[in-house]
């Protein structure tokens, strides 16, 4: 028995999909880190950050966290502030569900809003919530955990590596995964090379804001990735390609997901099988490719994928 609902994170399950499956064979296996406590992968990055910085003092005892975000990272820095008897402040914007704010809300975040333009994510909104985050992370008692540039990030995403090596019996050939901060592709990328250096990463962008491709930055529909720049922490050395994925593309896989497989995810999960798919393609019928199911569909049902 775990002691602590931080118990909970971790150990999630490897699914293989069944008829959402590659033209040339292959197998395509998912974690379903909706498992995690509150439904995200975001957890594990959560209970690293903030307990790393409890433990060198950079967050005081019964402090605040602030934080900007999407959503998905601001509900499990709540979730982690709440067990551990720390406060958060989040900002947060227009362009993303209703079901993210108020699950943040819940678990007791105070939630700071910057509007977007008519809904769009774009570089402009990015920036300006980091801004107003550094702002307000400024009084005292306040720590700001700014996700963008955190390097203990990465480290809560090696255990996921781990799990999959030995869920795939280390057979995995290859990991793709879609880039926000760029935190869980590092930290799984770290963790499977260490034990065969030559698997194959692929990173995942919006076809409409592909700047990791060396392409302009644009407005897209894919919540929790694509800030519109490359990320502060970005490593162009670990990735071994890049696969730009439309917005209506991963919507359009989310809701195939959902109806032929069961699994009910939101659009970053439909991004990442899109692009699993054709790396699939590319290894031949000998090869597993594995990426992950970020997050439960559940927050994503007033969003146009489901609405």
């Amino acid at each position: 028995m775990s002691s602590g609902v931080l118990g909970g994170v971790g150990r999630t399950p490897l699914v293989e999909l069944k008829q959402v499956k590659p033209a040339l064979g292959g197998r395509l296996v998912v974690k379903l880190e909706a498992a995690n406590p509150t439904g995200s992968m975001k957890d594990r990055m959560a209970a690293e950050v903030i307990q790393s910085a409890a433990a060198d003092g950079r967050l005081p005892p019964g402090g605040t966290v602030v934080e900007y975000t999407s959503g998905t990272t601001g509900i499990s820095l709540a979730f982690v502030c709440a067990a551990l008897d720390y406060k958060l402040h989040a900002v947060y914007s227009d362009a993303f569900s209703v079901e993210k704010r108020q699950t943040m809300a819940a678990f007791g975040a105070q939630i700071t809003d910057v509007a977007s333009d008519q809904g769009r994510i774009t570089e402009d909104l990015i920036r300006r919530m980091v801004a107003k985050a550094a702002e307000i992370a400024e009084q005292p008692g306040h720590w700001f955990a700014d996700q963008l540039t955190n390097e203990d990030g990465a480290r809560g995403y090696e255990p996921l590596g781990e799990e999959i090596w030995a869920q795939t019996s280390g057979q995995v050939s290859a990991f793709v995964q879609a880039v926000g901060t760029a935190h869980s592709i590092h930290g799984v990328t770290r963790a499977l090379r260490r034990h065969r250096s030559g698997i194959q990463v692929v990173a995942v962008e919006p076809t409409e804001s592909s700047v990791l491709s060396g392409g302009p930055t644009g407005s897209h529909r894919i919540e929790g990735i694509g800030v519109g720049f490359v990320p502060p922490l970005w490593d162009p050395g670990m990735v071994d390609d890049i696969e730009p994925v439309s917005s209506q593309e991963a919507q359009e896989m989310a809701r195939r997901l959902a109806r032929e497989e069961g699994l009910f995810a939101g659009t970053s999960t439909g991004a990442n099988v899109v692009a699993a798919l054709r790396v699939a393609d590319r290894l031949g019928p000998s090869a597993i490719v594995a990426t992950i199911a970020v997050d439960s569909g559940l927050r994503y049902l007033s969003t146009e994928p489901y609405r």
